[in-house]
């Protein structure tokens, strides 16, 4: 059974991940393009996961023997470079190949709007409306003169040059550790400080299926080979992308992990007070306090949204955005794309630390001086079907929890216990992988490793 979750369609490789459901899919998206929009063309993506090309090149002759112009990239690319092209070259969509954060046996599908973002819901439910419709069309996509293969990465990165001041980061002599985590990302950073002569060393660079054996996901637990580079080298940061190079995630000078709550807030503030921008201010439902925070010492309008980056894409193409960001380190910036960008916010990080003349960690202890202390962190517990659910149920009726008075539960997405104090802990079921997510944000770092070991031990206590 195909069927689209948080982000366009994940599944295991080989068991529902076949050849055959890949062009059932790419069938349903060329039904999809040829009823809105016959005339454009559509640009065919994709990763470094294992046959992530030939997935890709499976897709492409869907299209063509539908009888719709097709672009393939010529190499893996980032996420947010195919969703830029398609906005920068006026194209009808694109496909992009790629299971994101998953672990490695997984693939996926994402599709792209014309607008440069994810999938609206109302795009992915017409998309879902015509599987298994029609027989699926297919050529070789080499024999049709529909085809052709291009490069798009120059256009991307004058875009970007106009974005960050890469000036100023090479004036303030910066030394990166660059980790694309084996993903598409790889050369990506690098080749733009490069370009400006930044000191850099690029990681886990060469391409790997398996990833190294770690999710990649750029979250302490997968980033030890960047803390240990960092650490090793005398580095002043540490930039972290994932399997499409859409999220970021970050490491001090001292090789302290950086969630992306903190480089949420410090974008947030960066943006305000040095590049003076304005518009409105979007979070997902299991994001840091500190975004309302800072909005509303702005007086910018906060939005709140169910987990998933089309729902902040929604926000982007209706409303006047500044940024808009995930728990899950995918975060777009106006002016750019309605997308997730991990290479842009990389390099809007090390624009913030040339603009103050500081190290990151000294920067992010003064934010929070000025808006408090906050720590985070998430368990992911992969439980049955029947065991998520009865978990939920029982969590939807608690008064307390881990001794501490509940004083309110929100249901925009999982449950979400208040605290008498604002503070939060989330159990929500993930929309990509069978796991029940467990989020927590808290005022010490205690309090969150004591919530997160009760939930588990709560859990459990359902098997």
């Amino acid at each position: 059974m195909i069927k689209f979750g948080t982000d366009g369609w994940r599944a295991v490789i080989s068991k529902d991940y076949t050849f055959d459901n890949v062009k059932i899919v790419a069938q349903a998206i060329a039904d999809y393009i040829k009823e809105i929009d016959d005339k454009r063309p559509v640009l065919v993506g994709y990763d470094t996961r294992f046959m992530s090309e030939e997935y890709a090149r499976l897709c492409a002759g869907v299209l063509v023997a539908n009888g719709i112009k097709t672009y393939l990239t010529k190499k893996p690319t980032p996420t947010p470079v195919v969703s830029f092209s398609v906005k920068n070259m006026n194209l009808a969509g694109a496909i992009m190949i790629t299971a994101s954060h998953n672990p490695p046996q997984w693939n996926g599908i994402k599709f792209k709007g014309d607008y440069g973002g994810s999938a609206l819901p109302s795009i992915i439910a017409e998309i879902e409306k015509h599987l298994y419709k029609n027989e699926v069309k297919f050529v070789e996509p080499e024999n049709s003169n529909l085809f052709s293969y291009i490069d798009p990465d120059k256009e991307y990165f004058e875009h970007i040059e106009k974005l960050v001041d890469l000036n100023l980061i090479a004036k303030s002599r910066p030394f990166a550790i660059i980790d694309p985590m084996h993903g598409a990302g790889v050369g990506y950073v690098k080749t733009l400080l490069e370009k400006y002569g930044i000191k850099h060393i690029q990681i886990r660079d060469e391409r790997n299926p398996y990833f190294g054996g770690v999710n990649p996901e750029p979250i302490y637990k997968n980033l030890g080979k960047l803390i240990d580079a960092v650490v090793q080298n005398n580095a002043d940061i540490g930039l972290a992308t994932d399997g499409d190079a859409d999220r970021v995630g970050a490491v001090d000078e001292k090789g302290e992990f950086i969630d992306s709550h903190r480089i949420y807030a410090l974008l947030l503030r960066h943006l305000v007070e040095v590049k003076g921008l304005k518009g409105g201010v979007v979070k997902t439902f299991s994001t840091t306090n500190m975004v309302p925070i800072l909005a509303n010492k702005y007086g910018l309008k906060i939005y709140e949204t169910p987990i998933g980056f089309k729902y902040i894409c929604e926000l982007f193409l209706k409303e006047d955005i500044l940024i808009g960001g995930e728990e899950s380190g995918g975060i777009g910036i106006k002016n750019h794309i309605p997308e997730r960008d991990g290479i842009l916010c990389s390099l809007l990080l090390l624009e913030i630390m040339a603009y103050y003349q500081k190290p990151i960690s000294q920067i992010l202890d003064e934010l929070f001086k000025e808006i408090g202390y906050h720590y985070y962190d998430r368990v992911d517990l992969h439980l049955p079907n029947e065991i998520k659910e009865k978990t939920l149920k029982i969590i939807s009726q608690n008064t307390e929890f881990a001794g501490r008075k509940i004083k309110d539960i929100q249901t925009l997405d999982g449950y979400k216990y208040i605290f008498e104090d604002g503070s939060w802990i989330l159990f929500r079921a993930s929309g990509t992988e069978p796991v029940l997510r467990v989020y927590t944000e808290q005022f010490t770092k205690d309090e969150v490793k004591r919530l997160l070991d009760e939930a588990v031990k709560f859990i459990e206590k359902m098997k």
